[in-house]
């Protein structure tokens, strides 16, 4: 049921310079003017107390005159908008999207160009874009540059990661906002493809704390052909200036009105929760394009992939990277994973236990010939290896009742995907495979263009669309990272798109914070195929002389299910690591994929977080709560349960001695009767977490 409530208001201009709009509760306030000569300029203020001061807006083009001066206002418009809609997975079973919207139209006293700014001001924050209406005096235009400040009152703490073009598999450092230097990082760092444009330049979202106890959040929303935004950073004076990812040739974005920039987001709030549980990048993207949704549905997998990761098996049935390809037939080396009869015990242990799917990774041929080599024709997306029977694995998989997840790894190779996507997709319904994982490791071809530029773009949501068309769902890794484009198409299930659990088996790892981080950063876009539920913490296991190890505790790998938000959640760790532990393996098998309802109890970035879920359609709520390198306790009142029912709850608990670092795998897991009066006291060891499940007594 949709509400809309509207009053409009339209005036001719000439003389007035200043507009305003005020948030619904108006806590939050957007002040727009022109100031100089005719700049525009805007500042939000929260509560009364300035957030951002003065900052000015504006556009520059290449071979025309820079929209971003000698503007007059033409005029204006406002509005209430209130609605709520249902998405096809989500976090809640309905989602209010409710602001009030100010629409400034400009025009530039000499050239006659048109162009709109206009604000979306919510409970959570601010929101603004440029509009660019059909007109004779602008039709194609190439954008060189965006002129989008921010501009802060303090020093604030911040949550970053370096601006990368091609990158944003990133530990995130804490430091001033003023102490932002990418030159002083250590960049060895498992990341295989960097592209860093200068020692002041970082990535949104942008996740940052006053010393007042204010929290700001800078991100954008619905990217959609128009390359990622990053930020330079003026710490002394602490100034945000937007930075567009170039394309082969130096050009921004290739635009024809009339048409719409990415919606740029400043979230403010006193309380830290409302940063992760805040709805507004989903709301400012179109609604759902999809006549039909009946095949979108959640999906818990396990697949042959940490197998390879942890130096089981290999990709690549040669067993060498640096084999000669595979068109010249090279010896099998007895160590690839993606065999037939692998994959059935991935098949059976997904049915044993109620999982939805497999994913196979190094299925096809031509995983010797790519790594590092830009090389443009690597894979076909049809050809399977050898020892790889796919009709007979489809036959298998469809007796269990499991579904098969198709892996495309582009090689970053692009072109040779698009050129090659249907067929693709062709194979996929043939052999009823439901969702695809498409990778991107390496530099991107066409040669030149960067992942987050405008190009890429626009491929990462084609390939959203064309998988539509096939009924298919995505799941995309080295992805630029999503702003919302999930409402639009919920097939595009969930993304990586940030540093993942892989890195803990090869590299130096995610510091036990980098969980805690997530949530107020790349979460706020869309889901995240993070890959939990890592078991073996320590990588001697399998090679005595390997140091890395997952830098957090058994229990907080559980935690991660409820805490990393996604409809498409993998057991990640070997299959004979979860049959050693089956106690614990219990809570993955449990915990839901949709939910009716989400609660943040508890927030703060870098440290801790605590949340509470209820399942679509059921009355069983699941609780994760993790915290950082140090040891937490915690009192949570249960009020959120229904009132008058009697649930058991099953805790899966660090043990009393354990410890991300030096005892990983304690855990305990205890039973207890509770009601909505009840309270639990959690303790979390250092890395730690704990994962709670309720579950109604008849």
């Amino acid at each position: 049921m949709k509400y809309l409530f509207s009053m409009i208001f339209v005036f001719a201009l000439s003389l007035l310079h200043a507009q305003s709009v005020k948030s619904p509760s108006s806590a939050l306030e957007v002040n727009f003017k022109l100031v100089n000569n005719g700049q525009p300029s805007y500042t939000v203020n929260y509560n009364g107390k300035p957030v951002i001061v003065e900052s000015t807006l504006g556009i520059k083009l290449k071979d025309k005159p820079a929209l971003d001066s000698n503007f007059e206002i033409q005029s204006s418009k406002a509005s209430t908008f209130n609605e709520s809609w249902k998405p096809v997975l989500g976090q809640k079973a309905s989602i209010v999207n409710h602001y009030n919207e100010l629409t400034i139209a400009l025009v530039q006293k000499e050239t006659n160009v048109k162009m709109n700014i206009v604000f979306k001001a919510y409970d959570e924050g601010v929101a603004f874009r440029y509009e660019f209406p059909k007109q004779e005096k602008l039709n194609y235009f190439i954008i060189s540059d965006e002129l989008s400040q921010f501009n802060l009152t303090e020093d604030y703490k911040t949550f970053w990661i370096p601006g990368d073009f091609d990158s944003n598999e990133y530990v995130y450092n804490e430091t001033k906002l003023s102490e932002i230097d990418n030159s002083k990082l250590d960049l060895n760092n498992g990341i295989g493809v960097k592209t860093i444009p200068g020692k002041y330049a970082v990535q949104s979202p942008l996740m940052m704390k006053s010393s007042t106890g204010l929290y700001v959040n800078i991100f954008e929303a619905a990217v959609v052909n128009y390359p990622v935004m990053h930020l330079n950073v003026n710490g002394s004076n602490f100034k945000l200036t937007s930075l567009l990812v170039p394309n082969a040739i130096g050009d921004k974005a290739y635009l024809q009105a009339s048409c719409v920039s990415p919606w740029r987001t400043i979230m403010i709030s006193k309380d830290a929760r409302d940063i992760v549980g805040s709805q507004m990048i989903l709301n400012l993207n179109e609604p759902c394009k999809l006549d039909d949704v009946s095949y979108i549905k959640p999906m818990r997998y396990v697949g042959i992939w940490w197998e390879m990761h942890v130096g089981k098996s290999t990709w690549d049935y040669a067993g060498s990277q640096n084999a000669t390809n595979f068109a010249e037939k090279p010896v099998a080396s007895g160590k690839h994973g993606a065999t037939t009869e692998n994959t059935k015990r991935y098949i059976d242990f997904a049915a044993k236990n109620g999982f939805d799917g497999v994913l196979v990774e190094g299925w096809n041929v031509g995983w010797e010939d790519w790594a590092g080599n830009w090389k443009e024709e690597v894979f076909d997306f049809t050809t399977p290896y050898p020892d790889f029977n796919l009709a007979e694995i489809s036959a298998y998989a469809k007796e269990k009742n499991v579904k098969m997840i198709m892996h495309h790894e582009t090689s970053g190779s692009v072109a040779n995907y698009e050129r090659h996507l249907d067929r693709a997709f062709d194979l996929m319904k043939k052999y009823d495979y439901p969702g695809v994982k498409t990778g991107y490791v390496g530099k991107i071809i066409p040669r030149g263009e960067f992942h987050d530029g405008q190009t890429m773009v626009n491929h990462f949501n084609f390939v959203a669309r064309r998988a539509a068309d096939y009924k298919i769902m995505l799941n995309s890794h080295e992805s630029s990272r999503p702003t919302g484009y999930s409402r639009t198409y919920p097939n595009y299930i969930a993304a990586e798109a940030a540093r993942g659990n892989e890195f803990n088996a090869w590299s130096s790892g995610n510091p036990p914070s980098h969980e805690t981080i997530l949530p107020f950063t790349r979460l706020l876009g869309g889901p995240m195929d993070y890959t939990p539920g890592i078991f073996e913490i320590k990588m001697s296991f399998y090679d005595k002389n390997k140091t890395e190890q997952v830098h957090t505790t058994l229990a907080k790998q559980l935690a991660l299910y409820v805490t990393m938000y996604s409809p498409l959640q993998m057991a990640a760790d070997l299959l004979e690591s979860y049959e050693k532990r089956m106690d614990a393996f219990q809570f993955i098998k449990d915990v839901a994929l949709d939910w009716d309802d989400t609660k943040i109890l508890e927030a703060e970035p870098g440290d801790y977080l605590t949340i509470v879920r209820k399942t679509k359609g059921k009355e069983t709520w699941f609780l994760g709560a993790i915290t950082d390198e140090n040891s937490r306790k915690s009192e949570i009142a249960l009020d959120f349960l229904t009132k008058g029912q009697k649930y058991k709850a099953i805790i899966y608990e660090d043990a009393k001695d354990a410890d991300w670092k030096n005892n990983p795998m304690a855990y305990k897991i205890r039973t207890v009767e509770v009601t909505n009066k009840s309270k639990l006291n959690l303790v979390l060891a250092p890395g730690g977490g704990t994962a709670v499940s309720f579950e109604p007594i008849k």
